[in-house]
């Protein structure tokens, strides 16, 4: 506690800070949980050091925007939600923390039987003081083919409850009040992790935990456990290949192929990887009472290297070049195409501008603008450019990439199938339907795309005033 809040314990907590608490604490339980997470996160550090050592260019861009104070704490997990009512109660936990859902992800058209939000903070100040973000997927309950299974799915569903009814009532308490105190943000965060706890014990049999799994590994995840245990965090790298190519060494084996875009001077969006779901023992219960051996695979380790957020112009040809890659390549990529994808990959996305004046120019990607004591020299002068391209020449302004805060719904999929080790399927016939999401959460999701462009004309804002400027666009 500290101690502006002991003196007054009666104050209001910020959601900035009850999130940043929030992610120590998950990042301690889940470290417990998988070691092989603890090696992961060491690696990382490593691989991120001697990145800041060999690029000053990269530091200095991540010291000016702020980002390097945040990077040991970038993280993000993953949980997988069985009910709507699950959905809206955690929407509601999450905002506790000042996080939002943001985006959605259609993954059933790759084959993953669930949509998806991102729970994130929305404004970079939010973001600076805490990164931590939960990609969160609903089950689609309706593509389960089997209606009896279906229904047995359901009803089990229903008789959960995935929350502590402390936690329950510190989010009531929070809504009513306007937020937590110190004393109550630290047993709100104790009580909100019990939900993400792994349990060994899963609350169906064998036979069923088999039925489920034979209509997707992801459904027997999600119905055939007490809560939707985290099953991912993840560390934010500046060199993915570098993590990727030194997790063997370190006894960690990782997927055959990262997702997102290819290597590239100037990153963009989201590269992922991962090491293969760790196989845990888990005890069914048979119905004379007595418990059964077995094991279930679901949670493991992911890497992230994030680069800058493209506009909707850069999307669309980030989404055309990724659909080539794959008309050619004859689909998502496995391991033993792996190097063949990639080579086609890299091929395809020389088509991608791989500088960032380039990617400024033709409105590709966003960036965030900053005053140089040059500029604050020259307001003083009367010796000010007309415009932003003035002042950026005359290097009275600079401007620095605006990192991707969000996730690629084909990479996302590529992580689970990889994870779950089911590639039986590749699509469902039932696709995207964000109407019945956004009714199930009890709110619209924000528009990603309009969150960046919104924090790019800030900076501008910012810049124009402390320039003494009407406005720059």
């Amino acid at each position: 506690m500290s101690v502006q809040a002991a003196a007054n314990p009666d104050a209001l907590v910020s959601p900035d800070e009850i999130r940043a608490q929030f992610s120590r604490a998950m990042s301690a339980m889940y470290q417990a949980e998988v070691p092989l997470y603890g090696t992961l996160l060491a690696l990382v550090g490593e691989v991120n050091r001697d990145a800041l050592a060999r690029e000053p260019q990269l530091a200095e861009q991540l010291r000016t925007t702020g980002e390097i104070g945040r990077l040991d704490m970038e993280r993000h997990g993953a949980i997988r939600l069985g009910t709507a009512a699950e959905l809206a109660t955690m929407r509601r936990l999450f905002a506790v923390m000042g996080m939002q859902p943001v985006g959605y992800y259609d993954l059933a058209s790759a084959g993953v039987p669930v949509h998806s939000t991102a729970f994130r903070a929305t404004h970079e100040a939010a973001l600076q003081h805490s990164p931590f973000r939960v990609f969160t997927s609903l089950l689609r309950l309706e593509l389960i083919e089997n209606a009896e299974l279906r229904e047995l799915a359901r009803g089990i569903l229903a008789r959960r409850n995935i929350f502590t009814p402390r936690a329950l009532r510190l989010i009531e308490r929070a809504e009513a009040a306007g937020g937590l105190t110190a004393a109550e943000a630290e047993e709100f965060v104790q009580q909100a992790l019990e939900t993400f706890r792994w349990h060994r014990e899963a609350t169906v049999s064998a036979a069923l935990y088999q039925q489920l799994s034979a209509q997707h590994k992801l459904i027997a995840d999600v119905v055939a456990f007490k809560g939707p245990h985290i099953n991912h965090l993840t560390p934010r790298t500046l060199d993915i290949d570098t993590v990727q190519a030194g997790m063997p060494g370190r006894g960690i084996n990782p997927k055959a192929v990262i997702e997102g875009p290819p290597p590239r001077r100037c990153p963009i969006l989201l590269r992922q990887t991962s090491f293969k779901a760790l196989q845990e023992p888990v005890t069914f219960v048979e119905a004379d009472g007595g418990g059964a051996l077995g094991s279930h695979t679901a949670r493991f380790g992911e890497i992230e290297q994030r680069g800058v957020a493209l506009t909707p112009k850069g999307r669309a040809l980030y989404d055309q070049l990724l659909e080539a890659t794959r008309a050619i390549a004859g689909g998502a990529p496995n391991e033993e195409g792996a190097a063949a994808y990639m080579a086609t990959l890299s091929q395809q996305f020389e088509a991608f501008p791989d500088d960032y004046p380039s990617l400024r120019r033709q409105q590709l990607a966003y960036f965030r603008y900053f005053v140089t004591e040059q500029g604050l020299a020259a307001k003083g002068q009367g010796e000010l450019a007309a415009s932003l391209e003035g002042l950026l020449a005359a290097g009275h302004v600079r401007c620095e990439p605006l990192v991707y805060e969000d996730f690629l719904p084909v990479s996302a999929a590529g992580i689970f199938q990889s994870n779950l080790g089911d590639n039986a399927r590749d699509s469902y016939g039932q696709s995207a339907n964000r109407e019945a999401f956004e009714r199930d959460l009890g709110a619209p999701v924000l528009d990603e795309l309009a969150l960046y462009a919104a924090t790019q004309q800030r900076s501008l804002a910012h810049c124009a005033q402390a320039l003494g400027l009407a406005a720059l666009a």
